[in-house]
């Protein structure tokens, strides 16, 4: 049985500062609230929001987990707004059918695969490196390299391609402003219900030694209707895209507002 939880940080504590400046080490403070170790498990979460005064985290897990050492060591212990709400997910997951539309938003590493990037990163080149160290490797070509999707365009690009394969469509929504970050260079016309609401470049280490990560994260809301409830089942307890471990990939809905206006490229 699926559990979709919202645990609140004090970004004033010295706890919370380290996991938050840090996805490698927030996933493994996450990891802890679950009884079976090692985790097996599918784990996704996400920023939901994040101020001086309050961060908020959202987790879905299979397991009813426990998030006390998150609120005891980082949190706020015993204060009223302080205890995490966990919510048992299947309700959600039995009102998903063909033809229904909800309000989503996903937090994703919108990414393209090809064989060399014009230019490696840190981690990159560490894992070329490893290739070549390895026995018979002149024999064999490295994995093909993610590379980021960094404008608005390519990331918007990047979700509505997706949609089909996961069990959903994005409608039309007419608009009279272009998505962020986009610029109208002719009259707008109807395009997918969906914009970009933020977008980020995350990077740290996961050792104090080793190569920096480096992931180009955008935030979509907007409308979708399902086409495949299998499919969309799929993909919320799955995740979209890459680098779910750090915090990437967690779609979740909401019931359409009768008068929700959303922007569109």
């Amino acid at each position: 049985m699926p559990y979709l939880s919202k645990i609140a940080l004090n970004p004033r504590r010295r706890k919370a500062v380290s996991l938050l400046s840090n996805p490698h080490r927030l996933h493994a403070g996450i990891l802890a609230g679950l009884a079976v170790q090692p985790v097996t498990e599918r784990v996704l979460w996400r920023m939901e929001n994040s101020t001086p005064h309050r961060a908020e985290i959202l987790v879905l897990t299979q397991s009813r987990p426990s998030w006390q050492h998150l609120v005891d060591e980082a949190g706020w212990p015993g204060a009223h707004g302080g205890e995490p709400l966990i919510a048992d997910y299947t309700p959600l997951l039995e009102r998903i059918a063909p033809g229904k539309e909800f309000a989503f938003r996903l937090t994703a590493n919108p990414v393209q695969t090809v064989p060399r990037p014009t230019k490696l990163s840190e981690q990159q080149n560490a894992r070329l490196k490893a290739h070549a160290e390895q026995p018979y490797a002149a024999d064999r070509r490295p994995r093909g390299f993610r590379v980021a999707h960094r404008t608005a365009a390519q990331q918007l690009g990047w979700i509505t391609a997706r949609t089909e394969r996961h069990g959903f469509t994005i409608p039309e929504a007419s608009t009279d402003t272009p998505a962020p970050g986009l610029k109208a260079d002719s009259p707008l016309t109807a395009g997918p219900a969906v914009s970009i609401t933020s977008r980020d470049i995350l990077r740290f280490r996961k050792h104090r030694d080793g190569p920096q990560v480096t992931l180009s994260t955008a935030t979509f809301e907007g409308r979708l209707k399902v086409t495949d409830p299998e499919a969309l089942r799929a993909a919320l307890l799955g995740g979209i895209g890459p680098a779910k471990g750090y915090g990437q990939g967690l779609l979740t809905l909401a019931p359409v507002r009768e008068q929700a206006t959303v922007t569109s490229a």
